[in-house]
């Protein structure tokens, strides 16, 4: 007589299996070779991954940016020029250009949470030995091996979010995740000018690393294991040239490209540089005063949720197209000598980048519908080169040409990128995600 089959207790609702190994599979009650649909808008574990992210965000870039507050200081403590000093930004964001791709193929095979967590965990222990740096060029190379710890976590905080989190609202999840990493940013830069301002450079880094690793470990509490991954067999490195070769074909992967090297550059210039137009004449305005300015980023946490909601009514290209006017706009009005609307245009430079950066990171994982985390970190691979090279570069053109050569730069790579943006994006797409990732 046949033996009767074993009665399993049902699996609860978003209950997760894992085999002897620990690995996470689907649920079975989802049957079999049911997609795994994300987590929607509103449920506990949705409210947690943005969270958590946002921790990462703040782990991530307040180390990342945090001596852009104080590069003055720098300058004369260290004996340097402001290009120079300003390399401690630009070899940073190198380092993390130059190992986004592998970290996005290491997150492949490992998971994507475990790969963020050694990520944010290296950065921080390295953060700390940066104030006991003896020496320029040993700054420079912990810097540097700073930023090519961080790698870990940009590329693939996309990746996971695309994975997670119900595919209506990627676009919504991207823009707020976005905006915890200008948070981010805003708190660095805050904390290391106003330290820095007191007890100097040395100590606004140390006050840096400590609120990255408080970050960090919020981020290991708040965010939930991973159900939408599968590891990826290894291919090789023939395989991953396939990978990229094949991203990098697709034209409308290749404008997002273009356009994350274009506005980053010019942010990050305009960041490094206005900090010593605003220190000379006719405004000799303090370091703490100064610091202040980072307070514009405030407007790029609005901008890049409100640009990730708005994605739904208008589509991505025409949000897109509109932050970058925006920055526009906003870095003509810093042209003027009345400091006033300097900073208001700072504020619309600001939100118009960040808004259009939010659309741009989170487009990548719509347009690629596989290799996600490589398509995002090529993203990111032309985002931080942007920031590296031509935040360094625009340091000739202020040095040599002034403000005003600089700022009309700026103007002219956000003007390219809307005409790229416009001509390789077709205003409605035949083939897009559904609503809520329109075009």
């Amino acid at each position: 007589m046949p033996r009767p089959p074993l009665l399993r207790r049902p699996a609860a609702q978003g209950e997760i299996h894992g085999d002897i190994h620990g690995q996470v599979q689907p649920d079975p009650t989802e049957g079999p070779g049911a997609a795994w649909p994300g987590h929607p808008k509103g449920s506990a574990a949705y409210r947690k991954i943005l969270a958590g992210l946002a921790f990462a965000g703040v782990a991530t870039f307040a180390q990342l940016y945090s001596t852009q507050a104080v590069l003055p200081m720098m300058t004369a403590d260290l004996q340097v020029t402001a290009a120079e000093a300003a390399l401690t930004i630009s070899l940073a964001t190198i380092g993390l250009a130059l190992t986004v791709l592998p970290w996005s193929f290491l997150a492949d095979r490992i998971g994507r949470v475990r790969a963020m967590l050694w990520g944010i965990s290296a950065a921080t222990a390295l953060g700390l030995l940066v104030p006991l740096a003896s020496s320029f060029p040993m700054l420079l190379g912990l810097r540097m091996l700073e930023g090519m710890a961080l790698g870990g976590i940009p590329a693939i905080a996309i990746a996971y979010l695309n994975e997670e989190v119900n595919k209506a609202h990627a676009a919504l999840a991207a823009g707020t995740y976005v905006a915890g990493t200008t948070l981010g940013g805003l708190a660095g830069r805050l904390l290391a000018g106003f330290v820095g301002e007191l007890w100097g450079w040395r100590a606004a880094a140390l006050a840096v690393s400590i609120l990255a690793a408080v970050a960090a470990a919020l981020f290991v509490v708040l965010v939930p294991q991973a159900r939408g991954f599968t590891a990826a067999a290894a291919s090789g490195f023939r395989g991953a040239l396939r990978t990229l070769a094949g991203h990098s074909r697709n034209p409308r992967l290749l404008a997002l490209y273009v356009q994350a090297f274009l506005l980053m550059g010019g942010f990050v210039a305009v960041y490094n540089y206005l900090g010593f137009r605003l220190s000379g004449e006719p405004f000799s305005l303090p370091a703490t005063v100064i610091s202040l300015i980072f307070l514009a980023y405030l407007s790029g946490t609005v901008s890049s949720r409100w640009a990730g909601g708005l994605t739904e009514r208008f589509g991505r290209r025409t949000v897109l197209i509109a932050g970058t006017v925006l920055m526009v706009a906003g870095l003509a009005l810093t042209l003027t000598q009345l400091l006033g609307l300097i900073m208001a245009g700072l504020l619309l430079f600001t939100a118009g980048f960040f808004a259009a950066h939010s659309v741009g990171a989170g487009w990548t994982g719509v347009i690629a519908t596989t290799d996600r985390a490589q398509a995002a970190s090529l993203y990111n691979l032309a985002y931080y080169l942007g920031s590296s090279v031509i935040g360094w570069a625009g340091g000739l053109v202020f040095q040599s040409l002034g403000w005003t050569a600089l700022a009309l730069t700026v103007i002219g790579l956000a003007g390219t990128t809307a005409v790229i943006t416009a001509v390789v994006h077709p205003a409605r797409p035949s083939a897009e995600a559904p609503a809520g990732a329109g075009n």
